[in-house]
């Protein structure tokens, strides 16, 4: 299945045919999407309407400077500030389940989180990441899964096997991680191991080149899905691929190319966040088996009311919280 991106902050005529087609199981929204809490609640019941089949609503809602919706919300804190405080659980779970309840109360399904990567300096990662210390990642990891879990939201761990230890960012360079499995497993892993075996519901896959482990990029790599993940630390949930627009995807060739040999090597569904990429993307489907079942653990079917949820004393007490971690 794929994931796509739109325009603006409402469907164009075109956009609303994507959405009929059999192969489009969700929508990611963006800042580009955003004008108001109102228009993407009105975005929201927009997507749902024009879909013949359930689609799963998502964003990228981490906090710091990966937050996609701002005014009207509260003002996450990147992960990074429980680098100094890489015990206290409670304070990530709270941060996990204020997301997750103000995303749950546009009527979306997911954001993509959390990040479990090291944070060793890697140009996309930086304050993304909890922690140097896989250890800590690992508590503060598995205590965010019970935020958004009793948030009633599925975790997306991400990005497998680990995006921290190189410096390239992926969105715009090749990344190559030249370390062995074995150094690999013993840190990056940790946390995704962790976090598999408390409740993940989900895993967003690297698009990260582990020569000593398999030549292509994880995401593109059988070995990695299949042995490893599935095989190895037995995850059942769904795999995501991350965005096939980001300069590290482009090395196995055009879209057609790229949606293929991510689901080749095992990914439930592929991410296709740049609109001008969906067209081809959805005609690279047809003849591929499609399974909109596989995103059915990951939808959810209510949500609370934005007014009823800000005017609890939960909320409020939260709230003021986890914006005073910053």
């Amino acid at each position: 299945m794929l994931i796509i991106g739109v325009a603006g902050t409402e469907l164009t005529a075109q956009e609303r045919e994507w959405l009929q087609h059999p192969a489009c199981g969700g929508v990611i929204l963006f800042a580009r999407n955003f004008a108001s809490r109102d228009q993407v609640i009105e975005l929201t019941r927009a997507i749902r309407e024009a879909a013949p089949q359930p689609q799963l609503i998502c964003v990228d809602q981490e906090g710091g400077r990966v937050q996609r919706f701002r005014e009207g919300f509260s003002a996450l804190p990147p992960l990074e500030v429980f680098a100094t405080r890489p015990d206290d659980t409670e304070a990530a779970a709270n941060h996990a389940w204020l997301m997750a309840s103000e995303i749950r109360a546009l009527g979306m399904d997911l954001s993509f989180a959390p990040v479990l990567d090291l944070g060793r300096g890697n140009r996309a990662i930086g304050n993304r990441a909890f922690s140097a210390d896989p250890q800590a990642i690992a508590r503060l990891g598995t205590a965010y899964i019970k935020g958004l879990h009793r948030a009633d939201m599925a975790a997306t761990i991400k990005h497998f096997p680990g995006h921290g230890s190189v410096l390239e960012d992926t969105h715009f360079d090749t990344a190559v991680d030249s370390r062995t499995y074995r150094e690999i497993r013993e840190l990056d892993m940790v946390p995704f191991a962790e976090a598999i075996r408390n409740g993940a519901d989900a895993v967003m896959m690297a698009h990260v080149i582990y020569p000593q482990v398999s030549q292509d990029p994880a995401g593109y790599s059988v070995h990695w899905i299949r042995d490893i993940l599935r095989g190895e630390l037995g995850f059942k949930g769904v795999v995501f691929s991350d965005d096939i627009g980001m300069a590290a995807a482009h090395s196995t060739g055009g879209v057609a190319s790229r949606i293929h040999a991510h689901l080749d090597a095992g990914c439930d569904v592929v991410l296709v966040c740049h609109p001008e990429l969906v067209p081809e993307a959805l005609t690279a489907m047809q003849g591929r088996t499609l399974q909109p079942e596989v995103l059915q653990p990951l939808l959810r079917s209510a949500e609370p009311h934005w007014h009823d949820l800000t005017a609890s004393k939960s909320y409020q007490d939260i709230r003021q919280l986890v914006e005073s971690l910053a």
